[in-house]
């Protein structure tokens, strides 16, 4: 079994209009011809390929950046407006729900009812299990709402994406926390949620964890001492993640995953990127830690990038069970294995969840 700690289902359903109940190649097939969007005709996740690489557990996202006038980066002009898309994605994972294809993890009871049909290769029971996430915190409109939120079943949360943001700056923006951030914080501790330090910026990243003193993941990070970017979390991070409990999820995306890459111009096949590289920055997780209890998988894949930026031995998101012969020809035990592909997260959200 594999534990993908982050993927954008719902922004792929309706941002991308990718249906996930068809066929991988179908859904590259309706996007032949397609310019809108940099991937396209290069998807790699469906239903059924995440079924076929045993992918039966996940945190998938609600993602919806609010922008400012004076913030170029794409998104949505009123967090009212934000917070409307978040609801949307919502209805489509329910629509999913009843279709059998997804089942909500938002109790342990639920979690384990989920595991147990998975485990025992129940014949009538297809469903992935995935624990709700928001990307950005832009389209929180109040406390009110993250309660209202929570009460949807919404377990974890990343104060900030791409560029500033209402709470907190996120990926090659600059300053602190915003005069809200500190209160989001606290209303995350109440509920008993999970806080996604992905993405912030350094200066966020410290304030957050000294306001916030709930359960800290990263679910798709990567190692700054291997590829040098402010996206990417440095060995006193990644050290302060380890003492906290967390679990940092491997993104691979491959401008992350080896040095000197540039955006638009360099291709994964010149670069050479594949799998191994991501067993690097596991790895390296593990060699901080001093044991493989922190490291795990948050692929990220389909996130707004496709077989144009990953791995070439990705062909689809099947193909992350490779992981394990990777992780074994490296001399890590099968416990180990087993704690990097789903255990360590597994264990994380299980404890996490409320009863």
């Amino acid at each position: 079994m594999i534990f993908d700690a982050h993927l954008d289902l719902s922004m792929n359903a309706l941002e991308w209009n990718r249906d996930y109940r068809r066929s991988i190649e179908e859904i590259r097939a309706r996007e032949a011809g397609l310019t809108d969007k940099k991937d396209r005709g290069n998807g790699v996740v469906c239903f059924d390929e995440m079924r076929r690489g045993g992918v039966r557990l996940c945190a998938a996202t609600l993602i919806a950046r609010y922008v400012k006038p004076s913030n170029p980066r794409p998104g949505w002009n009123s967090p009212e407006q934000a917070w409307a898309q978040t609801q949307g994605q919502l209805a489509w994972y329910r629509a999913m729900e009843e279709a059998g294809e997804l089942a909500p993890l938002t109790t342990r009871a639920e979690l384990d009812a989920h595991l147990a049909r998975v485990e025992t290769n129940d014949p009538g029971y297809n469903a992935i299990g995935y624990v709700l996430t928001l990307e950005g915190a832009d389209s929180i409109l109040s406390p009110a709402h993250l309660e209202r939120a929570y009460t949807q079943g919404l377990r974890a949360l990343g104060p900030a994406h791409y560029g500033p943001g209402t709470y907190a700056q996120g990926t090659e923006a600059e300053g602190g926390l915003g005069v809200r951030g500190p209160e989001l914080l606290a209303e995350m501790e109440r509920l008993g949620m999970i806080l996604d330090v992905t993405h912030l910026n350094d200066e966020c990243f410290w304030q957050a964890l000294d306001c916030f003193h709930g359960r800290v993941w990263a679910s798709h990070s990567n190692c700054r001492a291997l590829v040098a970017h402010q996206r990417q979390l440095s060995d006193e991070q990644i050290k302060i993640l380890i003492e906290r409990g967390a679990v940092i999820g491997a993104a691979f995306d491959a401008w992350m995953l080896v040095p000197n890459w540039i955006k638009g111009k360099t291709q994964p096949r010149d670069a050479g990127v594949n799998l191994s590289h991501v067993a690097d920055h596991i790895d390296h997780i593990c060699q901080l830690a001093g044991n493989a209890r922190h490291g795990g998988i948050g692929s990220d894949l389909d996130g707004a990038f496709g077989r144009e930026q990953g791995p070439i031995d990705v062909e689809t998101i099947a193909d992350l069970a490779k992981l394990e012969q990777i992780l074994a020809g490296r001399r890590y035990d099968a416990e180990s294995i087993r704690a990097i592909m789903y255990g360590n997260f597994l264990r994380f959200i299980h404890a996490a969840l409320p009863a």
